[in-house]
This record gives C-alpha cells, sequence and structure tokens, in this order.
C-alpha cells in the first residue's frame, strides 16, 4: 500500500524543536505495482549476485564508481564549469535529481533503489558544454547518424566502460537499462544507432512505458531543474528577484516569501522561495499519480507498463505552469546573451575537434586511433564522435589547444 505524504512544517513563531502537522511515516511494504529485484530480469552477462545488495543497489554503486559519472563533475549544466564554485554541473543536477526522486519513490512505495539508479544515470551521456555540446556534436555526425545523450548514455554503461575483465560496460540489470532508455516514455520506431542495435541483442521493450520508478525519476528532473536553474540563474544575475516576481508559478511563491519575510539577502531568499516551489511541485505530483494509480488499479509492474500512458504525472494544470516557468527560463536564462556568447564558442570547439580528429585520426590516443578506419571515414567519425562525447568541459578545451596550438576562451569579453 502506498501512502500519499503529509506535510510536515515548522512554524517560525513556535519554540525551536516543535513540529506542527503528523509526520510522514514511509509504507513498510512494496506496492504491488513496485519493481522487486527477485523479480528482475536479470543481467547481458550472467553473475554470481551480492550477498549484501539487491541487484538493483548493486546498479547504483557501479553507476556512482564509473568513470562516466565522475566526469559528469566538470561538465556543464547551464554554466561552465570555471564561471563559478556553485552553479550546478551535471554531477550535482544529478545528486539531486536522485534526491527527489528516491523521496517520491518511497512515497508510493516504489524501490527507492531502482529509482535512484535511474536517476543518478540519466545524464551519463552527454558531451562537453551541456546541450550546447549536443547540438554541435550531432550537426557533426549527421552523416554517421547524428548523436542523442540517451542513446549514447547506453553505449556507455553497455560498452564503453572498462572496469570488468570478463565484459564490457557495466552488465545492469534490464530494469535499469529499462529506465535509462525510456524513461521520458516509450520510443518511437524507427529505432537507431546504439539503442537499435542493442535492442537487437537483447529487446528492452521500447514501445512500452517503463516502470514507475523511472517515470519518477524522469519527473525529478523536472523538479530538480527548473528549481536549480531559478537559484543559478538569481546568482548570476540574468534576471531578479522582481522579475521573478512576474514569473509563472514561481512569481505566486516569490510574492509570497516577500509578504512574509521581506527584503531578504539573495541567498535566502532563494532558498525560501525554492523550498516551497519544489514542495508544490511534489506535492501535486504525488496526488496526481496517486489519482492515476487509482483509477487504473494496476496489480503488477507489467501492468504499469501497460497502460499506454505514464502513470507519474503532474496535474494538467501544473503541467502547464511548469511548461510556462519553463519558457520563462527558456528566453531569461538559456538564451541570455551572457549565456548564449558562451555556449556558441563551445559549438565551434566541438565542430573543430570533430573535424580535425576525423582528417587525421593520428591526432587521437593511441588506444583510440587504433580503433580507426580510414581517415574521414564512418568508422572513425564514430570512434571520434565517442571520444569527443566522453570529454569534460576543461579536457575539450585542452585538447583543442593541443590540436590547434591555441588557447580559445569562452567567456565573453
Amino acid at each position: 500500500m502506498y501512502v500519499i505524504v503529509t506535510v510536515m512544517r515548522q512554524d517560525f513563531d513556535q519554540p525551536p524543536g516543535r513540529l506542527l502537522g503528523p509526520l510522514f511515516q514511509p509504507p513498510r511494504d512494496p506496492a504491488p505495482f513496485a519493481l522487486r529485484p527477485e523479480e528482475s530480469r536479470g543481467r547481458f552477462h550472467a553473475e554470481t549476485e551480492s550477498a549484501t545488495r539487491t541487484c538493483f543497489q548493486r546498479d547504483r554503486d557501479r553507476i556512482i564508481h564509473s568513470t562516466a559519472f565522475r566526469r559528469l563533475k566538470h561538465k556543464t549544466q547551464v554554466f561552465v564549469q570555471y564561471e563559478g564554485d556553485h552553479y550546478r554541473t551535471r554531477l550535482t543536477h544529478s545528486l539531486e535529481v536522485a534526491q527527489i526522486a528516491r523521496s517520491l519513490a518511497r512515497v508510493l512505495a516504489l524501490d527507492e533503489d531502482l529509482a535512484e539508479t535511474v536517476a543518478l544515470a540519466h545524464d551519463l551521456g552527454h558531451t562537453p558544454f551541456g546541450h550546447a555540446g549536443e547540438d554541435a556534436l550531432n550537426a557533426a555526425t549527421a552523416s554517421i547518424g547524428g548523436f542523442d545523450h540517451n542513446a549514447h548514455a547506453l553505449r556507455l554503461v553497455t560498452k564503453l566502460e572498462h572496469r570488468y575483465a570478463a565484459f564490457d560496460g557495466l552488465n545492469l540489470t534490464w530494469e535499469t537499462l529499462e529506465g535509462l532508455v525510456k524513461h521520458n516514455g516509450p520510443l518511437t520506431p524507427p529505432y537507431a544507432g546504439p539503442i537499435a542495435s542493442f535492442d537487437r541483442r537483447w529487446p528492452l521493450d521500447l514501445s512500452t512505458w517503463p516502470g514507475l520508478e523511472a517515470q519518477v525519476a524522469a519527473l525529478a528532473d523536472d523538479i530538480a531543474y527548473v528549481n536549480h536553474d531559478i537559484d543559478d540563474g538569481l546568482r548570476a544575475g540574468l534576471f531578479g528577484v522582481d522579475e521573478l516576481a512576474e514569473a509563472p508559478l514561481a512569481g505566486a511563491h516569490t510574492k509570497a516569501v516577500t509578504a512574509r519575510f521581506g527584503e531578504l539577502d539573495l541567498g535566502r531568499f532563494t532558498g525560501e522561495m525554492v523550498r516551497t516551489l519544489m514542495s508544490s511541485l511534489v506535492e501535486d505530483l504525488l496526488a496526481e499519480t496517486g489519482r492515476r494509480i487509482a483509477q487504473a488499479g494496476p496489480k503488477s509492474a507489467a501492468e504499469v507498463r501497460g497502460q499506454g500512458r505514464g502513470l507519474a504525472a503532474f496535474s494538467p494544470a501544473m503541467e502547464g505552469c511548469v511548461r510556462a516557468l519553463k519558457d520563462f527560463l527558456f528566453v531569461r536564462m538559456y538564451r541570455h546573451p551572457r549565456v548564449m556568447a558562451t555556449m556558441n564558442r563551445a559549438k565551434d570547439v566541438v565542430s573543430e575537434l570533430f573535424e580535425a580528429l576525423s582528417r587525421d585520426p593520428g591526432l587521437l590516443p593511441p588506444d583510440w586511433a587504433r580503433q580507426c578506419g580510414a581517415p574521414g571515414d564512418a568508422v572513425t567519425g564514430g570512434v571520434v564522435r565517442d571520444y569527443i562525447a566522453g570529454m569534460t568541459d576543461s579536457f575539450a578545451l585542452a585538447e583543442h589547444a593541443r590540436v590547434f596550438h591555441r588557447e580559445i576562451a569562452l567567456s565573453a569579453p
């Protein structure tokens, strides 16, 4: 039986330590529609499972210890890493998503470990320089199939990570791979690239929705990034509190914090506003998901996959508000001239590196160069694509300087 959260709040006018409202008690037993480790479809390569961890806990640990996960520390979320120590990177973003996903899964009596695992892995395939880097690499590789970060994440965990003697990749469970590939919903045929290739070896049921754990992780991503991007945008001065007060959804929370506390320093204001905005999103998500579950009545994870629609969701009203807030951030932040100037330079770094390394694979490290075909052919292009996709922001700049014998500054002068 799952339980919808009862919000716990602290009244600032009460003595320290006094909590108002009932404390939330997490359910003891998993819901019938939760994914269960003992019912996993297993791993592509047979392994003896751990005596101390479930298979999903083991997947989580393999992701945390992977090279690809560590590299997220130096990959752009919105701001290039060296622009400030407090801005989110892909790593800190992934940790925030994992925290929210785990909390949501606990309330819904899902498998918390699997939800956390999918959340931690969801951005593994990102290029340096965020979506700008992905756009540039996709354009540069259009003739050989392009680039998609979800497809590359699957390639990383099934091929490119080299930690084990017996196999390539991390040998994750079927359920984790399903969540990694389909957390945003079913894929539309025709399937191509790494996803199609792997699906032929071990079908991932690409046309169905994933389990609720992956669905929850995807929505935790939305909750995390709209909140932390507001924090980062205010900190960077891309918009002010007065502008945020007129923004969809966040505006009401901004005005409420100002009315209650008056003028606050930016750190305190952001903390208060984000926590109330995040709580409203979480509460709405849990209420709507609970309503959909009650209506559908799934008795197994298989019945969740067979619904033909996602069961984890915001209410229609909240979904519209979130979309409008994303539009506000798109204009005020993601397309702000300061951000665009940096990202346009970053695109040039990726494009120029791909062209130069494809034309002369001898510029690659020896172990990468040995995998190449002839200069400029599809095999070489695929190797170079993988090489660039794995770069951090700082390494991409260093490689560009090495290849072109000149430094490039991303920040606007």
